[in-house]
């Protein structure tokens, strides 16, 4: 892998990129090649090959070299990705419901990434450079949403104020992992379980319907 340290704050944008804007029907491709990607190594693993996941995405083998020379970069990027919707996420809850049920629904979203990047675990600890910025990116995108809708509930005294970020970003991954040989049903329970303990011995703030 060539380069695998410029890679911080690409997102998904193909390798060799510059500033210069993707055209409109160039980043469909990329997206739909992206989200086929996951979907393939959901299923097969990241060693599907290449032909498949071009087959699936309606593009050309060519057109998914031209965008990710290496297997890496195809991976680092559909992780971003989905790094990218789980955190895109929040606001989106937010906007749509009272805090403590935009926290919660944002967890089960969260474990569902927890599910997806299990399919990547056996490429994301190969030791592989093009993966060295993955865990900065998670920082960089995951914990200021999961703050930002913890914040919120507690204002609304929804949610209980001894909460940390870093604890329920690690304590819904415990929970994905000992769960995982049960299906994703237990884990969403479970998940479900702790959202309901962050609001034990909570008291609306005035104002706000109970």
């Amino acid at each position: 892998m060539k380069d695998g340290s410029k890679k911080q704050d690409e997102g998904a944008k193909p390798r060799g990129s510059t500033d210069r804007p993707v055209r409109a029907d160039a980043q469909r491709n990329i997206d739909t090649l992206l989200q086929t990607a996951m979907a393939v190594f959901a299923t097969s693993g990241v060693d599907a090959p290449v032909r498949e996941i071009a087959e699936k995405a309606g593009v050309g083998v060519g057109t998914v070299y031209r965008h990710f020379p290496q297997r890496a970069d195809l991976v680092a990027a559909v992780f971003r990705r989905e790094i990218d919707a789980c955190a895109d996420a929040a606001p989106a809850f937010a906007a749509g419901h009272a805090p403590a049920e935009a926290l919660a629904r944002w967890m089960q979203r969260y474990a569902a990434f927890i599910g997806a990047k299990r399919g990547l675990a056996k490429a994301l600890h190969s030791g592989d450079p093009a993966f060295d910025s993955l865990p900065g990116y998670f920082d960089q995108r995951l914990r200021p949403a999961l703050r930002t809708l913890l914040e919120a509930g507690v204002a609304a005294g929804e949610i209980r104020a001894d909460v940390d970020a870093d604890d329920l970003l690690g304590a819904v991954a415990s929970l994905c992992m000992s769960t995982h040989n049960a299906g994703p049903s237990r884990a969403e329970r479970m998940v479900a379980l702790l959202a309901d303990g962050l609001r034990h011995g909570t008291k609306p703030s005035a104002g706000t319907p109970s």
